[in-house]
């Protein structure tokens, strides 16, 4: 699926990986922005069918067709219209093409020429191999450009140092805090969409429930 898109400049570009990555912790800005009049865009790279179904469905192909509901949905409550959808293998994105990879990022950097680029930090802010990868991918795409053809680079980044001790040398800590606390209800209507992730969305609230009011991210200095 790849919708229309929208070439004029977008106020904010989001490269993730997974279907819901988008909404947990840029929800808020994604509202804020596009409430303004500052259109958002997003890239999702895989489907998402390697996930749990609890018990939603059968098959992968299942549940990427049940995830692609699931993230318009949420699109919609998020107010977001431009956005990209690929199929590269869910879980498996380290075994990819980086190259592969670093070319759809820079193309859709070049096509959208946001004013921010938001991914996963260095460590994936969990660990996870596709957040490390799409970081590794979208990094190489934005030191390809031309310096001043660079939007500003946003990661997702909490506040505290991670439990796991093997993120340590690569966490990135928050140094932009930005209050989404007008858009709650709709964030958490967004975060709903994605029914396939409620195990995912209630560890979220329970481990950070901060950040549902509160959106932090690190800005990469130039």
């Amino acid at each position: 699926m790849t919708d229309a898109l929208n070439h004029a400049r977008l106020k904010l570009l989001l490269i993730v990986p997974h279907p819901d990555d988008e909404v947990y912790g840029a929800g808020g800005t994604i509202m804020e922005f596009e409430g303004a009049g500052q259109p958002c865009g997003l890239v999702t790279l895989t489907r998402g069918n390697a996930g749990r179904t609890l018990g939603l469905c059968d098959t992968p192909e299942q549940l990427a067709a049940m995830r692609e509901v699931e993230l318009r949905a949420c699109l919609d409550v998020l107010g977001l219209s431009v956005h990209e959808q690929h199929q590269f293998p869910d879980k498996a994105l380290k075994e990819c093409d980086l190259n592969e990879l670093t070319a759809v990022a820079r193309g859709a950097i070049t096509r959208h020429r946001p004013e921010i680029l938001l991914t996963f930090p260095p460590n994936g802010s969990n660990g996870h191999p596709d957040h490390q990868t799409t970081h590794l991918a979208v990094k190489a795409a934005w030191d390809s450009l031309p310096p001043q053809e660079r939007p500003a680079l946003w990661y997702y980044a909490g506040t505290s140092a991670p439990e796991d001790d093997s993120l340590l040398p690569s966490w990135l800590p928050a140094n932009l805090k930005r209050d989404v606390t007008p858009y709650v209800t709709r964030k958490l209507q967004a975060i709903g969409c994605h029914r396939t992730q409620a195990l995912s969305s209630v560890d979220f609230l329970r481990k950070f429930p901060e950040r549902i009011t509160t959106e932090t991210f690190y800005v990469v200095a130039e």
